[in-house]
């Protein structure tokens, strides 16, 4: 069996992140760990930002109220994304299986990757304008901490971050 691959992930993956996957995988038999964040830790300014950015102008502002998001909801909807992410990926390698993090994302996957030996980390996100630009992105610090490449892919395409 070959080294594993783990993925981070914020969002539901999908058919197009499938192929994407599958695409790293190839013929190997390499098992895939997914790891979806229970939190994401936000922070308002970077947020209101990048909301601007993408210009989700009501979206920005209704943010700016600073009502906290409720944990259990959080958890649910983590559950949520680390299902449909593991029937997305069903079948690929030599096995998926996942778990829903609490803390931060990045040290979460930093630790299941060296916990495992991984031989890959990946790392599938929504676009984050000023996080990927000023290369604060979980991609560039988990490839900071881990010594190791880190692929980071946009949720639903095949465009690569850069990382």
């Amino acid at each position: 069996m070959s080294d594993p691959i783990v993925i981070l992930t914020e969002e539901p993956l999908n058919a197009d992140d499938r192929v994407n996957i599958e695409t790293l995988v190839a013929d190997g038999d390499m098992p895939l760990v997914v790891l979806v964040p229970a939190n994401t830790e936000r922070h308002l300014l970077v947020d209101f930002l990048e909301n601007l950015s993408m210009l989700e102008f009501a979206k920005a502002f209704r943010e700016l109220s600073g009502k906290q998001p409720d944990p259990e909801h959080e958890r649910t909807a983590a559950a949520e994304t680390l299902a449909a992410s593991l029937t997305a990926l069903g079948g690929i390698g030599g096995g998926v299986t996942g778990e829903v993090v609490e803390g931060k994302p990045v040290d979460a996957l930093v630790a299941k990757a060296r916990e495992l030996n991984a031989g890959q980390a990946v790392v599938i996100t929504r676009p984050h304008a000023v996080a990927d630009t000023f290369h604060t992105d979980w991609a560039n610090e988990a490839q900071d901490k881990l010594g190791l490449p880190v692929l980071h892919l946009y949720a639903g395409s095949g465009f690569i971050g850069d990382s």
